[in-house]
């Protein structure tokens, strides 16, 4: 079985060709996508709802998380073994490259702890920062 049907399969997904598809995207990107990356690359098979509920689905059930972006649209991205439906353990920081404009997980730069006054509750943090990726810094 491939890895992506055993994704699916490992996270109650039933196996369809937009599914997999996208998690091919998912799999052999070196950073995160755009919900418009992921249309212009899965062509004109699916329209712009069938790519949203996937990329939903993924997100719920911990196979893909959201990165803020500052023209507040979101990117998405692989989470790590530890995610799972309804939780995400993506503590690291994001990297927006200034140069190629591509956003990749920065997963041994763990987010920083935040401490809340009384009474407020901390539900995620995201930490986006702009700079150079390692590609554009070597040319």
């Amino acid at each position: 079985m491939d890895s992506i049907v055993h994704i699916l399969k490992q996270n109650n997904l039933s196996v369809t060709e937009g599914r997999r598809r996208i998690l091919s995207l998912f799999l052999s990107s070196n950073g995160a996508l755009a919900h418009a990356d992921i249309e212009k690359n899965t062509g004109s098979h699916f329209d712009r709802v069938t790519v949203y509920r996937t990329l939903q689905s993924f997100v719920d059930k911990g196979i893909i998380h959201t990165i803020p972006t500052s023209d507040n649209s979101i990117k998405y991205a692989l989470c790590k073994d530890e995610c799972g439906e309804g939780h995400h353990h993506d503590h690291h920081v994001h990297l927006v490259c200034s140069r190629c404009g591509n956003t990749f997980c920065l997963d041994d730069v763990v987010t920083p702890a935040v401490k809340l006054p009384h009474e407020y509750i901390v539900q995620q943090v995201e930490v986006v920062v702009k700079g150079i990726c390692r590609s554009c810094n070597h040319k």
